[in-house]
């Protein structure tokens, strides 16, 4: 639970940069809320990462695998990548060349998204199934801590200093998780053991395909254990397009206030250090509540119906942000939107991880939670950069009812998998394709 906590904060520290913390120096830049709402394309990484993760499961980056494992070697690896891209990203001049600024966020976002993929593989494959909820709680705990870093943090040393010592400052907190990677130890995966018959029988068939060369049959024997069989195994489960329909919408809601907040809070009239403070440090406390909450009401209630719980909770939540906008810049009422806002956000989070941990089978970890992870961040990518563009043509008020609207597709979907089926158990078998010839 530890280890998970400072990897949570590893994992944390580079979102906001690319996302929040970055639409906020563009504001003060002067850039159109269009192109800002557009940015948010630069962390497409983040709906794509399951591309790449079979890399991650599979592929040894020698020396590191050598010296400190799969998991452990592909960590520090995407750790040193992020905290490069962090100071090149902070060296950039938005107004002078946007185009570069948004290179640099779109390298960020690749090599965080990579650190996401062997972070959460390595949380998944050390937690037991009644853990779940704890260690879900326990991530948004150190992920939120890093929140606290990067958001409300770069802002007041940006507002002190400058954007690129608010970036240079996150880069040296990466230090956190490489010092965690170093000292923990390569988790045991025995569950490859039971994978590896599927594989093995790929193998033997390639084997017998004597027009092929030899480095081709083994490309397509290696791109059959570490593609094939783990996508295999989640699409060919009953009911798979609901889950994936569902991952996307659930937090709609949410992803559409939160690509807009920090141009909302400047357009209003607040200052930076007043957003700093109220919306990313208390918020971050708020957000860390919240997610404790959200793990003990997975632990007493179960994840399908915690998620209900919650899910209407962070939709309704969103109505606060039409009062801050009828009231304008008032502090006290600021800490009333935050407040409600960041609970039932962070209450969200921890269920919603808890479910995604949920369905991964162990043998193929970590594409398979890069790949539902990736579909939650198609919702924060794809359908919130329209956010810039509605606001651009609407008033604050009618936004955020809009946002608010955005939750009903999720739920909706919800209770109709609670209909269909009760959540089943996390699998640590391989799927039935191994027993197919």
């Amino acid at each position: 639970m530890i280890s998970i906590l400072f990897l949570g904060f590893s994992s944390g520290l580079p979102l906001l940069l690319v996302y929040g913390t970055l639409s906020a120096w563009l504001t003060e830049e002067g850039l159109s809320l269009t192109v800002i709402g557009l940015f948010s394309w630069a962390s497409t990484a983040y709906a794509f990462k399951w591309l790449w993760s079979p890399l991650v499961d599979k592929l040894p980056l020698p020396p590191l695998t050598n010296m400190l494992g799969q998991r452990r070697g592909w960590m520090i690896a995407a750790q040193l990548l992020t905290a490069g891209a962090m100071l090149g990203l902070g060296s950039s001049d938005p107004a002078a060349n946007v185009w570069v600024t948004a290179g640099w966020a779109v390298l960020l976002a690749f090599a965080s998204a990579t650190q996401d993929i062997v972070i959460d593989a390595y949380r998944v494959e050390i937690l037991e199934e009644e853990k779940l909820g704890a260690g879900a709680g326990n991530i948004v705990l150190g992920y939120r801590l890093a929140m606290l870093a990067s958001g409300g943090g770069a802002l007041v040393i940006a507002d002190a200093a400058s954007w690129f010592w608010a970036y240079a400052a996150m880069a040296a907190l990466m230090g956190v998780g490489m010092l965690t990677c170093l000292l923990n130890r390569e988790p045991a995966r025995p569950h490859l053991e039971r994978a590896s018959v599927a594989e093995q029988r790929a193998v033997e068939w390639m084997d017998r395909q004597a027009h092929m060369g030899r480095r081709t049959r083994q490309t397509l024997g290696w791109l059959y254990g570490a593609v094939v069989l783990p996508l295999s195994d989640f699409f060919t489960r009953k009911h798979w397009l609901t889950i994936i329909l569902f991952i996307a919408f659930y937090k709609y809601g949410d992803a559409l206030l939160g690509v807009m907040a920090n141009p909302f809070y400047i357009e209003t009239g607040f200052t930076k250090t007043e957003i700093g403070v109220v919306s990313k440090s208390y918020g971050v406390v708020m957000t860390i509540v919240g997610g404790l909450l959200g793990g003990l009401l997975v632990a007493k209630m179960g994840i399908m119906r915690s998620l209900l719980v919650c899910g209407i909770l962070q939709a309704l939540s969103n109505l606060v942000f039409v009062a801050q906008a009828m009231i304008g810049p008032d502090v006290s009422f600021l800490v009333v939107t935050i407040s409600v806002e960041n609970l039932t956000g962070g209450m969200g989070t921890a269920a919603f991880v808890a479910y995604l941990s949920s369905l991964c089978n162990l043998a193929y970890t970590a594409t398979q939670y890069a790949l539902v992870s990736s579909f939650m961040a198609f919702a924060r990518t794809f359908f919130a950069s329209a956010g810039g563009w509605v606001a651009d043509n609407v008033d604050w008020v009618t936004y955020f009812l809009i946002s608010t609207a955005a939750a009903i597709p999720g739920l909706a979907l919800l209770l109709w998998m609670m209909h269909l089926f009760p959540r089943e158990n996390r699998q640590v078998t391989v799927s039935a394709l191994a027993d197919d010839d």
